[in-house]
């Protein structure tokens, strides 16, 4: 895993200065601490950390092909690298290493961009090739490895893996865009449709860039997609087999490393079937780590301990104070963006108890998109059963009133909660969909902003770009255009930024088995039923898993990673929360209603109400804002 960094000029080829790009690779140290090297040419210079992973010797970055025609920074794994590099050496290609970085090289020159769809992995790369003058930026399907651009003034198109690389070069503008704001605050992170400053872009997941000198910069090209619009066919049985040969694939591919090897275990279904299958592939004990808290209702330690025991796993576990706040202007500085999931705190902490004994750790992550894992989606598929009973004009009068109405009970038992329902059902699926997925409902945002920021957004809002994908995603049914959105705007946005952030930031490489591109666009074809069965999500992947685990691991209610915001609002952060409004760098943007921000705090402090999701996203967007316009 590493991280790498470049410049491109477009139009006149100028000299590129080394140091500015080793300032640059410098700023992601943390993403490969083991080697760097920059490599320049007439108008292109690129740059690279290395965490060695495959190849510990031998595989140096910049590295150029055999024949010194193509050059190439590379951020990832190719899982397949071996196979590809038999074929390609049938076909004539000469290696010098024993990697994947060199089978990138060969694969290019053999099939140009077409070599993307060859390759099994999580990557982000930029390849010069010297013939043709041009700079090919990709991103792997997914979006595991990420890929930041920007055009500067002086003519040329600066990349890195993470913003902090572009901010390390003194062109790039910092002007914060008012939209990314709106967007951060609907979903509690800047989606990969845009970036927090003007200017700088993200390229997609499953994009690439093909640049020339003498052209204009190319937009993104899209070489993958999943598709839910076809259907499996087969007996339950036979779709369980083939779901675990796809998973089976998944682990096994990614168990290759010239380092040590472990995986995260938190005791849900997910982290629990990695290790079941790395275990079962494994001939010496598989290392395993979790992290608790001293409190039971966050803790999860118990389970996962039963599944360490059930493989006899080398397995570790920690206890992390559930006041770990500490930390935030850390977490600030990994994200460089403002980044409101608060479970990146325990992730950041079980990847460095991870780092003290591997250097790849395998993750759970990608099940629940895949899956119907998400209880957002079977909520979902069941309000869709009753729009499709009653019609829109109908629905929107009725609901729409009740949601109006009916008291926001943040307080009450689930059941009574029914304000985010109503409100749901009377709008379409996507738009129903898109509020219950939101962190601050659309109402909620307004409120807070002053007129000067209502006039820079414009007619704009943060859920019409998710809502025009969901409606033109290739699907079937509502919960398809659902987990279709899950998949290419939730997870690269938040989940994949959250892992890639706090592996990077420890140098760990993260790798997610589960995300395996044949896996996904297998689960994308199951039929309903294999995804959801009554009340319970994620059916077939628990089913098939029934062989390896038991079932009050399979069947449990979810957990996941909790950190105690509402209490640390009211006690140790409540003074953090009183200072919002009145200091830092929000207070000076005039895009929010100071007094209302004071008011969330004070009915929040006193028990009135819960705000502490919106009182930890204006902080944690304070705090990103004063690290990116330091002297502002």
């Amino acid at each position: 895993m590493c991280g790498i960094a470049g410049l491109f000029h477009i139009g006149t080829p100028k000299p590129v200065d080394p140091a500015r790009v080793r300032q640059m690779t410098d700023a992601l140290a943390h993403r490969g601490p083991d080697g760097s090297g920059v490599w320049t040419a007439q108008g292109v210079g690129l740059g690279h950390r290395r965490l060695s992973i495959i190849d510990l010797e031998g595989s140096p970055q910049p590295m150029h092909s055999a024949d010194g025609r193509v050059t190439i920074v590379f951020n990832g794994e190719i899982y397949n690298f071996q196979e590809l590099r038999a074929e390609l050496a049938e076909r004539g290609a000469q290696f010098q290493t024993q990697g994947d970085t060199e089978v990138i090289l060969a694969a290019w020159q053999q099939w140009g961009p077409d070599c993307l769809r060859r390759f099994n992995g999580m990557f982000a790369f930029a390849l010069y090739d010297h013939g043709d003058h041009t700079l090919f930026l990709a991103r792997d399907r997914l979006g595991v490895k990420p890929l930041f651009t920007a055009e500067l003034s002086d003519g040329s198109l600066a990349f890195a893996s993470e913003l902090k690389g572009l901010l390390a070069h003194p062109l790039l503008r910092r002007d914060i865009d008012p939209l990314a704001v709106e967007d951060y605050l609907a979903w509690g992170y800047v989606p990969d449709h845009r970036s927090i400053l003007r200017g700088v872009e993200k390229l997609p997941a499953g994009h690439y860039r093909l640049l020339r000198h003498d052209a204009a910069a190319a937009k993104p090209v899209q070489w993958w997609d999943v598709d839910f619009s076809r259907r499996h066919t087969g007996s339950e049985a036979d779709l369980s087999a083939q779901l675990l040969h796809h998973l089976r694939e998944g682990v096994t591919s990614r168990m290759v490393s010239d380092v040590p090897l472990g995986a995260f275990l938190s005791g849900g279904v997910d982290s629990s079937s990695v290790v079941a299958l790395m275990a079962e592939n494994s001939n010496s004990p598989v290392n395993t780590c979790s992290i608790g808290f001293d409190v039971a209702a966050l803790d999860e330690t118990l389970h996962a301990r039963k599944v360490a025991q059930l493989f006899a796993t080398d397995h570790r576990e920690r206890i992390v104070d559930p006041d770990d706040f500490g930390a935030l202007d850390a977490l600030a500085g990994m994200f460089d963006e403002p980044f409101a999931d608060a479970s990146a705190l325990p992730t950041w902490r079980v990847c460095q108890l991870a780092r003290e004994n591997v250097t790849v750790a395998l993750s759970g992550d990608g099940a629940d998109e895949a899956f119907a894992g998400y209880r957002r989606q079977v909520f979902h598929a069941r309000e869709e059963q009753a729009r499709s009973l009653l019609p829109a004009g109908l629905r929107g009068p009725v609901f729409g009133t009740l949601g109006r109405v009916w008291p926001k009970a943040d307080w009450a038992p689930q059941f009574l909660r029914a304000k985010s329902t109503f409100q749901a059902l009377a709008q379409s699926g996507e738009e129903g969909y898109a509020r219950g997925l939101s962190a601050m409902a659309p109402e909620q945002r307004t409120l807070l902003y002053t007129d000067t920021m209502q006039r820079s957004l414009g007619d704009y809002r943060a859920e019409q770009p998710f809502i025009a994908m969901m409606q033109k995603a290739p699907a079937q049914s509502g919960l398809d255009r659902a987990q279709y959105a899950d998949l290419k705007f939730w997870m690269p946005g938040d989940i994949l930024t959250k892992v890639d952030r706090t592996s990077m930031a420890t140098s760990l490489e993260a790798r997610e088995p589960l995300l395996d591109h044949r896996l996904i666009e297998f689960a994308a074809g199951l039929p309903h039923s294999a995804r959801i069965k009554g009340r319970q999500g994620k059916y077939l992947l628990k089913h098939t898993m029934e062989r390896y685990l038991p079932k009050d691991i399979l069947y449990r209610s979810k957990m996941g990673f909790v950190t105690p915001l509402a209490q640390w609002f009211r006690g140790p952060l409540a003074k953090e929360a009183r200072a919002i409004a009145t200091s830092g760098v929000l207070a000076r943007t005039g895009w929010f209603d100071t007094d209302r921000i004071a008011a969330l705090a004070e009915d929040h402090i006193s028990g009135r109400s819960d705000n502490s999701r919106a009182l930890w996203q204006l902080m944690m967007l304070d705090r990103s804002l004063g690290l990116i316009q330091p002297s502002s």
